[in-house]
């Protein structure tokens, strides 16, 4: 009985975890995808539409990442220490929304960088 319910919780974990490893790496492609719409903003008349998209779709994957980061802690067993990660993280995203509709390049370009940096570790962690 006892395997049982620790072959089930370490199953559960593992799940928890890979959820939260997906709902990373999509957060790192979305900022990544930033990056890429910020150089068209800057060279085609399309840019500024896909660079307002993006943002959306990388503030969404923002609160997915917290979503899984919850869901690998209470649930799954995991240690909470993601779920502040994942938190910091979209407070950094919330930060980077209102700069970029503010239009504040000199902070909202090197915060994008920054973010990035952080996503990447985060994943490499994972």
């Amino acid at each position: 009985m006892a395997t049982q319910v620790t072959a089930a919780t370490t199953a559960k974990a593992r799940h928890g975890s890979s959820f939260l490893r997906i709902a990373i790496a999509l957060q790192t492609l979305t900022i990544f995808i930033q990056a890429v719409s910020a150089g068209l903003l800057l060279t085609s008349s399309y840019g500024a539409t896909l660079h307002d998209v993006g943002a959306r779709v990388m503030y969404g994957a923002s609160m997915l990442y917290l979503l899984a980061a919850v869901l690998a802690w209470k649930p799954g067993g995991g240690p909470a220490r993601p779920v502040g990660y994942a938190s910091g993280f979209l407070v950094l995203a919330s930060v980077q929304v209102v700069l970029g509709i503010a239009h504040v390049p000199s902070v909202h370009l090197p915060l994008g960088v920054l973010m990035f940096g952080l996503s990447m570790l985060a994943l490499a962690r994972r």
